[in-house]
């Protein structure tokens, strides 16, 4: 990739510069071309200011060799040539590392880069603007900033750009820690370089690192920017004529030192403006910006923005658009009425006439013609309870709908998705007239206002959906739809269950007398000695997630040892199945208090048991790891069924072995949830399906795959909304996200295992991008026809788009 590599503070230098060589230097030795072109010196709060009527010139910067430190990061009493050399001239030796400076700004080094230097190297794919010394999180910072500033150029010339900045928090500024800093940088751009939004949905990113010891292990934040402004009072400090100590006091306010206390005049000589005949006394002006403004409004705002994120020492990502936001869209398209001219102090007058003369007319907005009624406004309270995911969700939305399609409603004051879940939304609505779109977690969700309004209302979930989310239901619902549909797809893609009830250990055999073929299975299985020569089964508790309570058995003696193991840890006060908390069943639930094991004392009492799938596909390049499929799927009314066809594959911490053992410490090679990954040996543990090794597992083979994954998955929701309506509501007003898991055997045979609601997206890991394209399909399909009443519906099946796979007519309008 050619990288064209730009800053605000200009050369490498200890006191304004310390950063860039190390930067430039790790980006070449990751393999890409590295050309550079900076300010000739110091241009810090400049913003994207270009300095018309001059004459821009260029000087030749050549830093020091491979051999000597990065320059910067090394004192001054060094080698006179070991922050590098600067020419009026051009080298004229081949192979020359040489940079351009020029006595401009940042914006005019980027279209000097662009357009007037380096064209023997190809077009530059990308712009990197920085690394910044210091921070430019939250809209105070960003707007002054030159390095915002040259990458809002970039982005304006239709280039990709990245403005960069490192967050210090001491002014030992440790060599080790900025290459760590360096090398976190380019991990960042070239993630996402390979993600970049193809629909022009981003035009920059701003970026910022927190120097820290541990940077590097520290998380990778998607963040808004924080809007914040100046307290009252001036960013000036007043002197006297003297303008000494200019470099020191630039020093100072990089370092976000408090600036000193404004010096009184001498007696006699401050006259005040306006006194006196408005005479003004003599004063100059020093930039002294109030760094305590902008740290008090990170302290004071909600966790989630860009400054919070660099507070907490995690490296921010904060997506942009190269334009100004637009406020009070309402106004749009108005005329603004102006008042008569009328005589001024000054003798100037227009004339008027006589009708206006004797009338006031206010200023005010001209209504638009009646034959152009502006459509119904649309209210969103978006708050998803994920700083992993609600990034993603407000990019799908800010780049799928017009800026003023939506008003967005803060979150009530005080609302915790744990602690204080519930949410009015009659008290945040003007009128019940108005459209509501409501992303939040199942149990912030205003189900009775939603029933009530439901033409003006859209929802992210259903009220009730356990005949999929609860395993004990969902086998109960294959069951039922195979009776009335032998010949149905789910015959010979979900494996038999007997699901059964266990109050205490005791009473197992008791519990297990209609599970006729489990205990055949068993009978046969104590009479064989070899391990491997049994039929082994997987033991699921009915509302588990993240693998919790799963176990694995082959005799009878060995289930009952599981449940004796359970025994101690159980309390029958807290056993009863709580049948109405609906949102008991998704993947991130963390209500019920943990027991020993692992499991939570919710889910005993309801377990199924299933053949265990033997043995599943292996990829010999991935150490012969089992792994599953994650799908994402997507439900929208009552109701269309969609799948994302950019599926996760989630390996297991270690490779496959069979027979397994019971014990459920050394499941590592059977679990394939990520968040059982302990391994370091195979950190590796998510992939996209469709980059798997070719050579092993070639295209046909995959599209046979896929096509098993979208006929399975519509039939599961067909069967639910058919054969359970009780446990199974979908609404009109509602759309629903899923996680599917497949597991796929050594025919190439794919298995359903369970269905998820408001899965644990962060199990994607490092692919962001699949997660943020799924997230755009939901609003695609869901939330414009809402908003806009045009589109959706279509699910192209493109590869990375959703795909409408099943239309289930139940005649539930409203």
């Amino acid at each position: 990739m050619h990288i064209l590599v730009t800053n605000d503070d200009g050369p490498p230098s200890p006191h304004s510069s310390p950063y860039v060589h190390s930067l430039v230097r790790t980006l070449q030795d990751y393999g890409h071309t590295v050309s550079v072109c900076l300010p000739h010196t110091q241009r810090s709060w400049i913003g994207k200011a270009h300095m018309i009527g001059q004459t821009v010139k260029p000087l030749y910067y050549r830093p020091p060799p491979l051999s000597e430190p990065a320059a910067g990061l090394v004192h001054e009493d060094e080698r006179k040539d070991s922050h590098g050399t600067t020419h009026t001239r051009p080298s004229t030796i081949p192979g020359t590392e040489e940079w351009i400076l020029v006595d401009g700004t940042p914006a005019s080094c980027v279209q000097i880069g662009l357009y007037h230097f380096f064209q023997d190297r190809g077009p530059v794919d990308l712009v990197v603007s920085g690394p910044n010394y210091g921070r430019n999180s939250t809209a105070v910072f960003a707007l002054s900033s030159g390095t915002l500033g040259g990458a809002l150029e970039a982005a304006v010339c239709k280039r990709r750009a990245i403005a960069l900045s490192y967050a210090f928090f001491t002014r030992n500024h440790d060599t080790e820690i900025i290459l760590k800093a360096s090398r976190q940088s380019v991990r960042v751009i070239e993630a996402l370089w390979k993600q970049w939004p193809e629909d022009g949905s981003v035009d920059l990113y701003s970026v910022n690192v927190p120097l820290l010891e541990g940077l590097e292990e520290g998380k990778v934040l998607w963040t808004g920017m924080l809007q914040n402004y100046w307290g009252e009072g001036s960013c000036f400090t007043e002197v006297d004529g003297s303008v000494d100590g200019e470099v020191e006091d630039e020093e100072r306010i990089r370092e976000g030192e408090k600036r000193p206390a404004e010096e009184k005049p001498e007696d006699g000589e401050e006259v005040k403006n306006g006194g006196g005949g408005g005479l003004h006394s003599h004063k100059h002006f020093k930039w002294s910006p109030r760094f305590t403004d902008v740290y008090k409004s990170v302290d004071e705002a909600e966790p989630g923005n860009d400054g919070w994120a660099v507070k907490e020492g995690h490296t921010s990502i904060t997506p942009l658009k190269a334009n100004f936001f637009q406020a009070a869209t309402h106004l749009h398209g108005g005329e603004l009425q102006l008042s008569p001219s009328k005589r001024s102090a000054f003798g100037t007058s227009t004339p008027t006439t006589e009708q206006e003369s004797t009338a006031t007319i206010p200023i005010r907005l001209k209504e638009p013609p009646a034959q152009e009624e502006p459509k119904a406004k649309v209210y969103a309270l978006i708050n998803y309870g994920d700083t992993y995911v609600q990034p993603l969700i407000q990019s799908a939305i800010t780049s799928l709908l017009p800026p003023d399609a939506l008003t967005f409603l803060p979150t009530p004051t005080g609302w915790d998705a744990n602690t204080n879940p519930d949410i009015s939304l009659s008290s945040l609505l003007p009128s019940d007239a108005a459209k509501i779109l409501q992303i939040m977690p199942y149990e912030s969700l205003d189900f009775d206002y939603v029933m009530s309004h439901p033409a003006s209302s859209l929802i992210n979930s259903y009220m009730i959906r356990k005949a999929l989310i609860r395993k004990h239901y969902l086998a109960k619902t294959v069951e039922n739809f195979l009776v009335k549909n032998p010949g149905s797809v789910l015959k010979s893609h979900v494996k038999r269950s007997e699901a059964f009830e266990v109050d205490f250990a005791e009473f197992l055999d008791d519990a297990l007398v209609e599970a006729w073929d489990l205990n055949e299975s068993l009978g046969k299985n104590a009479q064989t000695e070899e391990a491997k020569e049994r039929e082994w089964w997987i033991l699921k508790p009915g509302m588990s997630d993240r693998g919790q309570g799963i176990r694995l058995f082959s005799t009878m003696e060995e289930l009952q040892d599981i449940f004796d193991g359970w025994e101690p840890e159980s309390d029958d006060e807290n056993e009863d199945d709580d049948d109405d908390n609906e949102g008991a069943g998704k993947e991130d639930d963390e209500e019920e208090e943990e027991e020993g094991d692992g499991i939570m004392t919710s889910h005993l009492r309801h377990f199924i048991a299933q053949p265990y799938i033997h043995p599943p596909l292996l990829l010999p390049s991935l150490q012969n790891r089992k792994f599953h499929l994650r799908v994402y799927a997507l439900t929208v009314g009552a109701m269309r069924v969609y799948v994302y066809k950019d599926i996760l594959a989630l390996f297991s911490s270690k490779p496959y072995q069979f027979p397994p053992s019971t014990d459920p410490e050394e499941l590592d090679a059977h679990l394939t949830n990520t968040c059982l990954q302990s391994s370091p040996e195979y950190n590796d543990s998510v992939h996209r399906f469709w980059d798997l090794p070719s050579s092993e597992l070639g295209d046909t083979k995959k599209e046979n795959i896929w096509e098993q994954v979208k006929s399975v998955t519509g039939e599961v929701f067909e069967a639910a909304a058919r054969e359970m309506m009780i446990h199974f509501q979908p609404l009109e007003q509602g759309f629903e996200v899923w996680g599917v898991d497949f597991l796929v055997d050594g025919e190439e045979n794919v298995w359903l295992l369970e269905v998820n609601s408001f899965p644990d997206f962060k199990q994607t890991g490092r692919l962001t991008g699949v997660v943020e394209g799924f997230w755009r399909g939901v609003v695609r399909e869901a939330v414009v026809p809402f908003v806009t009443g045009e589109g959706g519906g279509k699910g192209d099946g493109e590869k990375g788009e959703m795909e409408l796979v099943r239309e289930v007519e139940l005649g539930r309008r409203f």
